[in-house]
């Protein structure tokens, strides 16, 4: 057969149903030999979407995500979305085109070292010079793109490549489980657990896996302690579960890290450095058990004394087996801190004024999604009210990204959200200015007819850096921007528009989009004056006073 017949038989093989891209010019072959495929392509209007689309993708499947490119322009387009995949620990692969490797005639147009170039951000990247080599890259590639931590890799097909006879098989997957941590790690770690006396629990992305979210729900019931979540882990336990002590949404000064300080020990589950640190470690402070898929990269803020090293389900089973509750466990000074969280966050939610506050939008989008409706935010300043005062009570409700924290990602991700789950409420939360990064594949929803909605938080500014601006006593320099009309662009793509303009009329157009098929687009203004004066004044006093 055709090698481009063989490399899509091998997609098929892996188990792949949808292929996110834009072909050029070198991947006709390939393109042709998806036109006779069991594989939907999805054509989007930017090949950084496309990633981005297959980052999610293979973040709610576990299965790899791939994504589709031309060579040069085409494949440096989808390097963000690599590095979002990397960084965040999701499942991808990139398929790039390239001109003849043996009887190119056009010189050096176009061309660059795809190969080396994607090598800083993937996990592996090859390119395929024979097409007998074919059925063994493909394997290698989804084997290294799925095996924990996962991550991107990169097959680039040349264009004679693509076109040469070949009579390889495809390969299939083996099955593989992964190893256990050792015994005396988990008895040590039990024996360090049941020897604290304030133990508290940390759930990070890495614990972001079905049966590793059963089992800490059953090692949280049977040990009675309390425990708290990195940005990514929100959603893999229940944030409404009486020892939720929330979302470490800020790195210090927050509630959450009054009872991170009241702690003699941390049991990490599943959080690496990779994340941003939901606190930082000091030498003499709080002892730390880092349990995860692999050992802990050691770094100025994290150096856990204690490791257990494994299958991370399999770990928490052992030690919720093995761990005795104990007479002498105090955590009368955690529920404290919950208690005063929960009142601090119901007081700034109440804020009634327009344009709206941080804290109340997210009230306000809580109250109208389903409890297993998908929130998928884009990268600015509502990520971190997001991930401080949302609920989330079920894992994979709230995607946000606190790895390489791209914008531009928030609309890509709704939208292969709504492709893995298309009987489910999904919205996408995006800035102005991260929504303007892609909103060219507004069309894209609207052709693929999909049911999402976009809301955009407006403030005419990169709100973030701002903030950051503000509280570090810079002046008020070269962040602000006008935007367009968001509810005419919206109609310009055969979406909806909608402009809010009071609170009350944000809760009925939130509910309205909910509940009618279709892309609607909501022009939301925020109040973010609010920010220094609550995340860098107050939150901190009174934490601090507690």
């Amino acid at each position: 057969m055709k090698a481009s017949d063989l490399f899509v038989k091998a997609l098929e093989a892996e188990g792949v149903e949808y292929l996110f891209g834009i072909p050029g010019e070198e991947n006709l072959d390939l393109l042709d030999s998806l036109s006779r495929s069991s594989i939907r392509l999805v054509v989007t209007r930017h090949e950084q979407v496309a990633g981005f689309m297959a980052a999610t993708y293979g973040r709610l499947t576990g299965k790899a995500g791939v994504c589709l490119s031309t060579l040069g322009p085409g494949a440096t387009n989808l390097v963000t979305a690599g590095a979002y995949a990397q960084l965040g620990a999701m499942p991808m692969l990139m398929i790039t085109g390239q001109k003849p490797i043996k009887t190119s005639k056009q010189g050096h147009f176009q061309i660059i070292d795809t190969v080396d170039m994607m090598r800083p951000i993937t996990k592996y990247t090859k390119q395929i010079v024979a097409g007998d080599n074919i059925p063994s890259r493909v394997r290698e590639a989804f084997r290294t793109a799925e095996e924990e931590r996962p991550g991107a890799a990169h097959l680039e097909l040349p264009e004679d490549i693509a076109r040469e006879k070949t009579e390889e098989p495809v390969m299939t997957a083996s099955r593989a489980r992964r190893p256990a941590a050792d015994e005396k790690a988990i008895r040590y770690a039990v024996r360090t657990i049941e020897d604290a006396k304030r133990p508290l629990l940390l759930v990070g992305a890495g614990a972001n896996r079905r049966l590793s979210s059963r089992m800490l729900r059953r090692f949280v019931h049977q040990t009675g302690i309390p425990f708290f979540t990195t940005q990514m882990g929100k959603g893999v336990l229940d944030d409404d579960h009486e020892l939720c002590l929330g979302a470490a949404a800020l790195s210090s000064g927050d509630f959450v890290h009054r009872a991170i300080d009241a702690a003699d020990l941390i049991i990490n589950v599943g959080h690496d450095v990779v994340e941003k640190p939901p606190f930082f470690m000091t030498p003499g402070g709080v002892k730390v058990i880092h349990v995860n898929f692999t050992s802990a990269e050691v770094d100025p803020v994290y150096f856990p004394q204690v490791e257990v090293v494994g299958d991370i389900a399999g770990s928490v089973w052992r030690l919720g087996n093995e761990v005795r509750v104990q007479d002498d466990w105090d955590f009368s000074r955690f529920l404290e801190v919950r208690q005063a969280l929960r009142a601090n966050q119901a007081e700034h939610a109440a804020d009634d004024r327009f344009p709206i506050t941080p804290a109340r939008l997210v009230r306000e989008v809580r109250e109208a999604m389903p409890e297993d409706g998908i929130v998928s935010l884009d990268n600015g300043m509502y990520k971190i009210w997001f991930a401080r005062d949302y609920p989330t009570h079920h894992p994979n409700t709230l995607l946000l990204d606190n790895a390489l924290a791209s914008m531009g990602a928030g609309l890509p991700a709704a939208m292969a959200a709504q492709i893995v789950h298309p009987d489910r409420a999904v919205m996408a939360v995006c800035g102005d200015g991260g929504f303007l990064m892609n909103v060219q594949d507004l069309e894209t929803a609207v052709r693929l007819k999909q049911n999402v909605n976009v809301l955009v938080v407006n403030d005419d500014a990169y709100g973030m850096i701002k903030w950051k601006q503000q509280a570090d006593g810079y002046d008020d320099f070269g962040l602000d921007f006008t935007n367009p009309d968001f509810v005419k662009l919206a109609e310009s793509f055969g979406a909806r528009g909608h402009r809010v303009e009071s609170i009350e009329g944000l809760a009925e157009v939130l509910r309205k989009a909910r509940d009618t098929p279709g892309v609607d687009l909501i022009d939301c203004p925020v109040d973010y004056s609010v920010n220094v004066p609550l995340l860098n004044e107050e939150i901190p006093r009174l934490a601090k006073a507690l």
